[in-house]
């Protein structure tokens, strides 16, 4: 088959197009799906970089195209835990299951799946621990994919292909986030980010359950995220408190870390909560205690997801309460100009593999 082989930590030399790599076998309890679209996400640009390494200190985007000096193999995944090259990345994955291990029914075959990129089965749902797919695991840079049955889903609407594959990692980060934070109606929340593909996900998240959202992101991305639901909009680089009093803020959903860490502790009220999934302008803030301790707030880091988290997002999706936000598609065999377009961050919404059938 075809499929995109991450050969070790470093810049888009490491990503070697092949056609000869041997089809997945399901095992006991696996299926194996027909890839048809897979999303691109921070995540598989970090773990190529080696970016979660605690060598690197930068932003992504200071490493998206060459790799990072610092990076230390030993601890350069998400986990802390060595990765074994080769590697197929693709936490997003879309496809059709074409066959089935041993303890799976065969009449799962032919079902359209959305795969959970947060795997839980092969850890034994252990609490705090899971995989991720396309990291731990071969994910969906490819023409097939195996999976866990269980954590496998039957998605049943009338979106294409990459509108559904550009859901699982993005949007289950942004309703990890609002699950932990139980982001409640009428609450104002601040989303960075937001024309990424979590934050354009946590808008809509946030607004089904009735809250208030000022969304952060680049002044001309303004009108888009207006039309997907945000209140109001800041432009990126603006001082925060210009647009949004202090201690008006409920609960922050951040993607973004950086130099604006401390305003968004400013906005908080007393008692506010700050939940966080990444650091793309850099993991080293600059934090005063005594603003943590003294207003009460409470943080949370958001990466593992109880299962609900991914089962409610495929009944959004069902229910027709929820939309995608695809931005562009490209071939897989174009995955090096589709992370160049990612990085440039000047394109809102998610951007997506289409897979040769």
């Amino acid at each position: 088959m075809t499929a995109v082989l991450l050969t070790g930590h470093g810049g888009f030399e490491k990503l070697e197009i092949r056609d000869d790599v041997a089809v997945p076998v399901p095992g006991p309890d696996e299926v194996l799906i027909k890839v048809a679209a897979a999303g691109i996400n921070n995540t598989d640009i970090n773990t190529r970089i080696g970016w979660y390494s605690k060598g690197v200190t930068g932003a992504t985007s200071d490493g998206g195209a060459d790799g990072y000096e610092t990076t230390n193999d030993d601890d350069a995944s998400w986990s802390g835990v060595a990765l074994s090259f080769p590697r197929i990345q693709g936490a997003d994955c879309c496809g059709r299951i074409v066959a089935v291990g041993k303890g799976v029914s065969p009449d799962r075959i032919g079902e359209r799946v959305l795969v959970r990129n947060m795997l839980r089965s092969y850890v034994g749902y252990r609490p705090w621990e899971c995989w991720t797919f396309g990291s731990e695991c071969d994910g969906a840079f490819a023409q097939y994919a195996k999976a866990p049955a269980p954590e496998t889903y039957k998605v049943d609407c009338d979106w294409s292909d990459a509108e559904l594959a550009s859901m699982p990692c993005a949007w289950s980060t942004a309703e990890g986030m609002i699950h932990r934070a139980q982001v409640g109606k009428g609450e104002h929340v601040v989303i960075t980010g937001a024309s990424g593909g979590v934050g354009s996900a946590a808008i809509q998240l946030a607004k089904r359950r009735g809250a208030r959202v000022t969304a952060i992101a680049g002044g001309n991305k303004a009108k888009q995220l207006r039309a997907l639901g945000a209140d109001q909009v800041v432009p990126r680089g603006d001082p925060l408190s210009d647009h949004v009093a202090p201690q008006s803020v409920d609960v922050v959903l951040d993607v973004v870390a950086g130099s604006g860490f401390p305003e968004l502790l400013q906005a908080l009220k007393r008692g506010g909560r700050y939940a966080v999934a990444g650091a793309i302008a850099g993991p080293i803030v600059e934090l005063d205690v005594r603003t943590l301790y003294l207003k009460d707030l409470t943080f949370f880091g958001c990466t593992f997801q109880e299962d609900e988290v991914f089962e409610n997002l495929v009944s959004y999706i069902e229910r027709g309460e929820i939309r995608p936000n695809v931005a562009g598609t490209w071939p897989l065999e174009q995955i090096v100009e589709a992370q160049k377009e990612f990085l440039s961050k000047n394109t809102g919404g998610k951007l997506v593999l289409t897979i040769p059938q």
